[in-house]
Formats: structure tokens, sequence, C-alpha cells
């Protein structure tokens, strides 16, 4: 078969990226990705020059995507407690029911907390991400503290989710955000 010529950063990246989601960060060697996109190992090292540099490239264009889908949901979400829920459950529906990819994606978490630059992007995530459910609670006392509470509980439905795998991700997901929001009273200022 003849290699490639020409591939775009993007679409290299994401065949990086989907490389790294199908089989680890560890499986993203210069011989499988040359595999995959068709470019020789060469070309990639010419490109990258090293795994490390091939790595972060790919999950910062995964940070930018989840940016830009986060950003979607965040303005296309009523600004009320059921838009918080729909904006979280929006960004949970990648796991469909299957509880070992987000098993997967929690390997790529690992990868995010040893690099500084993809630790800040993730805090950067955060911000804006507690920011986007805060508006959505604009009316509550403390806007900001539920959101944060919202978060910490959307994370944990995923672990949870994850043992047990009963059903699709989003349902079991917004389940547990609604049963969060009738157990904590949001008040009026």
């Amino acid at each position: 078969m003849p290699r490639r010529r020409t591939l775009s950063d993007e679409q290299l990246l994401a065949m990086v990226l989907a490389l790294i989601q199908a089989e680890g960060p560890d499986a993203a060697t210069f011989a499988a990705v040359a595999k995959a996109s068709g470019l020789s190992g060469s070309t990639l090292v010419q490109r990258f020059t090293t795994k490390a540099a091939m790595l972060r490239a790919a999950l910062l264009y995964a940070w930018d995507r989840l940016d830009a889908e986060t950003a979607r949901l965040a303005g296309s979400v009523a600004k009320t407690p059921d838009g918080a829920i729909a904006l979280l459950v929006g960004l949970s529906q990648d796991y469909g029911d299957n509880a070992a990819a987000y098993g997967e994606g929690l390997l790529v978490l690992r990868e995010d907390f040893r690099d500084p630059v993809l630790r800040a992007r993730g805090a950067a995530w955060g911000k804006a991400l507690t920011a986007a459910i805060a508006r959505c609670f604009g009316s509550a006392s403390a806007p900001e503290t539920i959101a944060r509470l919202m978060l910490s509980q959307w994370q944990g439905s995923l672990t949870w989710w994850g043992f047990g795998a009963e059903g699709r991700v989003d349902e079991y997901v917004e389940t547990e955000l609604r049963r969060f929001l009738a157990a904590v009273p949001v008040h009026s200022a």
C-alpha cells in the first residue's frame, strides 16, 4: 500500500486520539500511528519529535474539542436547573452503555494529571464548566457553590455508573443529578 504524502494536523491528531481512546495512551507509538495513518514513522518524528509531544498534541486536540462542545451545550441549554442537567448529560453521552470505554477515558485522565500543560487545560475547563452551570442557578443564593457540588455529583455518578454499568450512562447521570437537586434545596437570593 503506498504511503500518504500529506495529512492535515487535525486529521492526524484525530487518528492519534482515536488510537488512544481505543487502546490507551501507551498504545500511541510512532509505529502504531504510522500504521493507522499511512504516514512514515520518520514523518511523525519530524512532526512531533517525541512520543510525549505527540501524546500532548493529541490530548490538547481533545481538550479543544471538549471546550467547543462544552461551549456549544452551554449556549444551547436553558439557564435553569434542568438546563444544568441537560449540559452535564450532554457531556456524558460518549460512553453510551460501555463502562470499559469510560475506564479507557480514565487512562487518558492519568496523562492529563501527569503533564502540567494538560493539567492546566483541565483546570481551565473546570472553571468554564463551573461558570456555565452557575449561570443555570443565577437566582440561587450561592450559584457557584451549587455548580461545584453538582459537578462533583456528576463526576461521582460517572464513577458509580462504571462500577454498576446498568443501562446507558446518560440516563444514569440524569437520574442521579435529579436526585441531587431534589436533595439540595436551590433557594432564591
